[in-house]
């Protein structure tokens, strides 16, 4: 009998329904707990101008042809980079999505010859943030914290690769 389980695998973002599938996932995300801001818009609305060209990456989660998450490597200094935008779709979270999303971006991040990764994200997340810790990121003291463009963000972490 043949295996019919469906398929996971990580790519990097190489299409327009997958920019889309971008846009989509975050945006649910994004609107069911918090509200959509400018700097959100302007990522999702050009995830390859604002991430890729400068030099990051984008990838999704495929299970089998449907995009079931996401996650971007966004430069932010010298050999800094910033973890941006993971989403996962509510029907597949639970499963290990995210975590292979993330070791994807780090795995990137490394190949860049990045020595430092940042994210934001909120409190409230708690299952992200826990996922954060479990990959080593380490929470910002308040004096290490630089402005946000996000009104949402009261997470601020960091890992160090070198």
């Amino acid at each position: 009998m043949p295996d019919t389980t469906p398929t996971l695998t990580i790519a990097e973002l190489e299409s327009a329904a997958d920019a889309a599938a971008f846009r989509t996932l975050n945006e649910a995300w994004i609107q069911q707990y918090f509200t959509l801001e400018d700097e959100d818009r302007a990522i999702l609305g050009d995830p390859t101008g604002r991430i890729v060209e400068p030099g990051g990456a984008v990838f999704v989660a495929r299970l089998d042809d449907e995009v079931i998450g996401c996650i971007g490597i966004m430069p932010v200094g010298e050999r800094v980079f910033e973890l941006v935008k993971m989403a996962v779709s509510p029907a597949h979270q639970g499963h290990g999505t995210g975590r292979r999303l993330i070791a994807a971006a780090l795995d990137r991040a490394r190949a860049l010859g990045a020595q430092r990764i940042a994210l934001e994200s909120n409190s409230s997340l708690a299952s992200a943030v826990h996922l954060y810790e479990a990959f080593g990121f380490r929470h910002l003291e308040h004096d290490e914290i630089a402005p946000s463009p996000y009104v949402r963000a009261d997470v601020h972490m960091v890992l160090d690769l070198a």
